[in-house]
């Protein structure tokens, strides 16, 4: 099992955003704008070895597994939401873990795709 992190390691800031749904006008609910949720210190983890993530830095995406302290606001975040850090790089969350560690919340993220 991976070392937890320290707050000396939590050395990246990153913000995480949800869409907002808007009304059509016809009774339909639609994806709105991007709306800032969340904003935290992070520990960025790159993630390496397996098949998928070789593949996907050879289409150009980067994974990497984030750690972000647990709160209440932070076991709030969802697949459904995006990830962005202090540079204004987006990445799309592809798992969240605000369960096996009960000190932190894990994020498996990826750069490169639709967030």
């Amino acid at each position: 099992m991976a070392k937890s992190p320290t707050a000396d390691s939590l050395s990246e800031r990153v913000s995480f955003d949800v869409r907002v749904p808007v009304a059509d006008g016809y009774g339909n609910d639609v994806s709105g704008d991007w709306n800032e949720q969340y904003s935290c210190a992070a520990e960025f983890r790159y993630r390496g070895g397996s098949e998928a993530v070789v593949a996907a830095r050879l289409e150009g995406r980067n994974v990497f597994g984030v750690y972000v302290r647990s709160s209440v606001a932070s076991r709030q975040i969802t697949t459904d939401w995006r990830m962005r850090d202090r540079h204004g790089t987006l990445y799309a969350i592809d798992a969240v873990d605000a369960i096996t560690d009960r000190a932190w919340v894990y994020l498996t993220v990826e750069s490169g795709v639709a967030a």
